[in-house]
């Protein structure tokens, strides 16, 4: 079993930044692709990102790219989300999944984080 915490959200003025973490445990993590997700009141959860195992592929949402970036430290079994630039509508609960191949829907992660709220005010 994996579980993941994540930690890092907040409420932020539109154009500030944050850092999200999810700390990972329970298998090798190394082993795993990591997503970032989110998801607004009354809408579907989207991807925002992913990171390989390697960390050698990286893959973003149009809406995000040139402003997050995904890492990860497999030495503390952490993923992380930077967020610059950040808009209201950014606005969403955060989630961090994990699964062995790398997916752009939520339905290719088998393991989920509990979620943490950004709030963007403009």
């Amino acid at each position: 079993q994996v579980q993941l915490v994540e930690s890092g959200g907040g409420l932020v003025q539109a154009g500030g930044s944050l850092r999200l973490s999810c700390a990972v445990s329970g298998r090798t993590f190394s082993n795993y692709t990591m997503g970032w997700f989110r998801q607004a009141p009354g809408k579907e959860r989207e991807f925002v990102a992913a990171i390989r195992w390697s960390g050698g592929f990286r893959y973003y949402a149009n809406s995000v790219k040139g402003r997050f970036t995904i890492s990860r430290d497999n030495a503390k079994s952490t993923v992380y989300l930077q967020m610059n630039s950040l808009k209201p509508e950014d606005t969403a609960v955060y989630y961090c999944a994990a699964d062995r191949l790398y997916g752009s829907s939520p339905y290719d992660y088998d393991y989920w984080g509990q979620g943490t709220q950004v709030t963007v005010s403009s």
